[in-house]
């Protein structure tokens, strides 16, 4: 039995907050939650910031997010007052991507929107992660094909670290549900048909019928909607 089928094991049956506590005991002071404040982000942070567990939450800067974005970020800091870290790309990095290439070479090609994500979000996510055992995520099963395949409990081989994704099988309207009950903000792009949130320049609102992240680099293939942060 690998570290992720254990962990899966002893939390099986747990609760998400009993769960979390099980792993800050187990990974002390090694425990990180990404968050981009979309609505289950937002779930998972009331319930970090609520309970005052040790876990240290994170968001990615790219320099690219929504106005919408800073609000919802601005209204949880003053809900919870506890830190939310940014983590920002390479200044160097950008610069020369943008001086090369223009500020909207991603819609040239999937490579150069692969070389963007790489340097506004992998690289800083990759420091972020660096140090840590266990990495919180809000990932759902049926948010896209491809995540329903992952387990609840994974380990991430490119960033070498564990995974939990603890509302793994919830619902959207579940997480909606949650939110309202406990009057959590959240983004208010997805009352405008925006329910995957990222860079503003790569995403859209999707249309009645279309799949959850079809709004995302809309213009490329539509079989595969991941950039990166959650390969495995």
């Amino acid at each position: 039995m690998n570290s992720s089928e254990k962990i899966l094991q002893e939390i099986k049956g747990l609760g998400i907050e009993q769960s979390l506590e099980y792993l800050v005991k187990t990974f002390p002071g090694e425990v990180i939650f990404s968050t981009s404040f979309g609505w289950e982000d937002q779930v998972i942070s009331h319930i970090i910031f609520k309970n005052n567990l040790p876990i240290k939450v994170f968001t990615l800067e790219t320099g690219r997010l929504f106005p919408e974005t800073y609000y919802v970020w601005n209204r949880t800091l003053e809900m919870y007052e506890k830190p939310i870290h940014a983590y920002y790309p390479d200044t160097a990095a950008v610069e020369k991507l943008v001086s090369l290439k223009g500020p909207s070479s991603f819609y040239e090609s999937v490579e150069n929107r692969k070389e963007c994500c790489g340097i506004r979000k992998i690289e800083p996510l990759k420091r972020a992660l660096a140090g840590n055992s266990c990495w919180i995520t809000g990932i759902r099963a049926e948010q896209s094909l491809n995540r329903e395949h992952m387990d609840p409990v994974e380990w991430d081989e490119a960033n070498q670290i564990l995974k939990f994704h603890p509302i793994f099988d919830w619902t959207l309207d579940q997480v909606k549900a949650y939110i309202r009950e406990n009057n959590i903000p959240y983004n208010p792009l997805h009352d405008k048909g925006f329910p995957s949130i990222g860079c503003a320049p790569c995403t859209r609102a999707v249309k009645e019928g279309e799949d959850f992240r079809a709004g995302r680099w809309w213009w490329e293939d539509q079989d595969k909607k991941e950039c990166g942060l959650h390969s495995s």
